[in-house]
């Protein structure tokens, strides 16, 4: 291949996710956008204004003249919207330090296992995925109620003498996050591991370093990257999330994805639910971009 088609095909290839991202991120989120500067409108779509391509620039005019920051306004001035936000980000924050918890150690033994077991273990992880999501929800109703799989067994053996109440709790929203979200956990955090030089933990361990010493000083420090990665990929979704909290948590649940779920399908205001939903994305965009930043100007400190 000659050097022009070679930098034909390099572009090309750079081109394709930037399309991607355009089609499946940027365009829907102008559409979000125009609708949260909407108001609403016992119409269909149930919004005003709606603009008409035959009416030309002069009816794009018209409507963005229309446009205004008043559901914006009213989001600060409803405390029904803050609460859900902060209690989707405490929800969630908590959620993924449990999961970090239990993933972990999961990745860390996978990572130690003999290389033949490894494919096995990571099948297993996997094989949660291979059942609807929502079935698996609904499991854990059935695990969960008073009458429950969980309360039969703790009372069984002796532990309990009457069914503890679970569901509809936050507990039971925290149980479903960690089960639903810990493959996210444990592949990043795994594939870090399997990369690292074990020779370092025996290394520091003929120096006198103790195992526990180790761990901290060598085995985590490298895997850092893996845990952000991990707790990335369960945090961002854990907080707009609506099955979860809608099945499990019940009606004292906040979280902003029901509020979200209310505002489009109950109320049918769609400005005031796509500005709730432009906030949200700002509230997680911004933080990983500014994460993202301080981490290349570390790279690059470091280099």
């Amino acid at each position: 291949m000659n050097r022009p088609l070679s930098q034909l095909f390099n572009r090309l290839v750079i081109v394709v996710p930037y399309l991607w991202l355009l089609a499946l991120f940027l365009i829907p989120f102008v559409i979000v956008f125009k609708i949260s500067l909407s108001q609403p409108a016992t119409a269909m779509p149930p919004y005003v204004p709606t603009f008409e391509p035959s009416e030309g620039l002069a009816g794009l005019w018209t409507s963005l003249k229309a446009f205004s920051f008043d559901n914006y306004i009213w989001l600060t001035e409803d405390a029904l919207y803050f609460n859900a936000y902060v209690s989707s980000v405490f929800i969630a924050g908590v959620s993924t330090f449990l999961t970090l918890l239990v993933g972990f150690p999961l990745a860390y033994g996978m990572a130690r296992a003999p290389t033949s077991l490894r494919p096995l273990l990571l099948m297993l992880v996997i094989l949660p995925f291979w059942t609807s999501f929502l079935i698996r929800v609904y499991a854990w109703i059935g695990i969960l109620k008073p009458e429950g799989l969980l309360n039969q067994l703790l009372m069984a053996i002796g532990v309990i003498n009457e069914p503890l109440i679970i569901l509809n709790t936050d507990t039971a929203v925290y149980i479903g996050i960690v089960y639903s979200y810990l493959p996210f956990m444990v592949l990043p955090i795994y594939s870090t591991l399997e990369k690292m030089d074990y020779s370092l933990i025996e290394a520091a361990q003929d120096l006198g370093c103790r195992p526990v010493t180790a761990f901290w000083k060598i085995t985590f420090p490298l895997s850092v990257p893996g845990v952000v990665a991990g707790c990335m990929l369960v945090f961002i979704p854990a907080v707009g999330e609506f099955v979860i909290p809608d099945l499990l948590g019940g009606s004292r649940t906040l979280m902003i994805g029901k509020t979200l779920w209310v505002e489009f399908f109950s109320n049918r205001d769609w400005p005031v639910s796509s500005a709730v939903a432009v906030v949200l994305l700002l509230i997680l965009v911004v933080p990983i971009v500014l994460f993202q930043q301080a981490q290349a100007r570390a790279q690059e400190a470091g280099k």
